[in-house]
């Protein structure tokens, strides 16, 4: 499922640099000394987050990844070789390593979804975007990759779009879904059809006054 690391592509920029020094030290404060190398995986979220940050703000838009030059400060950061950052960057999948959309949607299609009708849902996003999997739309806002379980099996079928779960979903939802964001409209996460967290779809049948709290907030 993860991409080839190309380090010398014409997308990756030649210099990257942490915009929050603070964010950093925070980070590196939480490990004992001579552990610095503990930081590689919260650095590489933080890069990931900054670069989604200027993406945001581009024409066309993009979304957040983690170019060479970032594994790069972070390993000197750390006080590592570069490769031992390479390494983390490429196994985790929480990780991108080249260029998404502003709108990553990663959808499930482990064996709960797939049950569910996630085929179904894999071809209502491809069918309104135009693209397939691993595809990027012209205009830079939507990124479609197939991923495995996300944890919300009990919800299925769900996709994981940037870091929210949209889940309950039926295709005529998905495609609505991808149309309010590309109006740049707030999307409800969580069930799409009133589920309150991963109760029964009938609803809660003990503890009914219990105080609870609605998923997504």
């Amino acid at each position: 499922m993860k991409k080839h690391l190309d380090l010398h592509a014409a997308y990756q920029p030649q210099s990257f640099s942490f915009r929050s020094a603070e964010a950093v030290k925070d980070i590196l404060s939480r490990y004992p000394e001579g552990r610095a190398r503990s930081a590689i995986m919260p650095l590489l979220d933080l890069a990931q987050r900054q670069v989604a940050e200027d993406g945001a703000k581009a024409n066309p838009p993009y979304g957040g990844w983690i170019p060479r030059a970032a594994m790069d400060e972070i390993a000197r950061i750390v006080g590592q070789p570069p490769i031992k950052v390479y390494e983390v960057a490429t196994f985790y999948s929480m990780y991108n390593i080249e260029p998404v959309g502003q709108y990553l949607v990663q959808m499930c299609t482990t064996t709960p979804c797939m049950l569910c009708g996630s085929d179904n849902i894999v071809k209502a996003c491809q069918d309104r975007l135009g693209i397939g999997l691993g595809e990027t739309t012209g205009d830079g806002k939507f990124s479609l990759m197939e991923v495995e379980c996300l944890g919300a099996c009990v919800n299925a079928p769900m996709v994981q779009i940037n870091d929210d779960f949209y889940e309950d979903l039926t295709p005529a939802r998905m495609v609505e879904i991808i149309d309010l964001l590309e109006q740049g409209k707030e999307v409800p996460v969580g069930s799409q059809t009133g589920r309150l967290n991963s109760q029964a779809e009938g609803g809660g049948t003990t503890l009914k006054d219990a105080k609870v709290r609605k998923s997504g907030t």
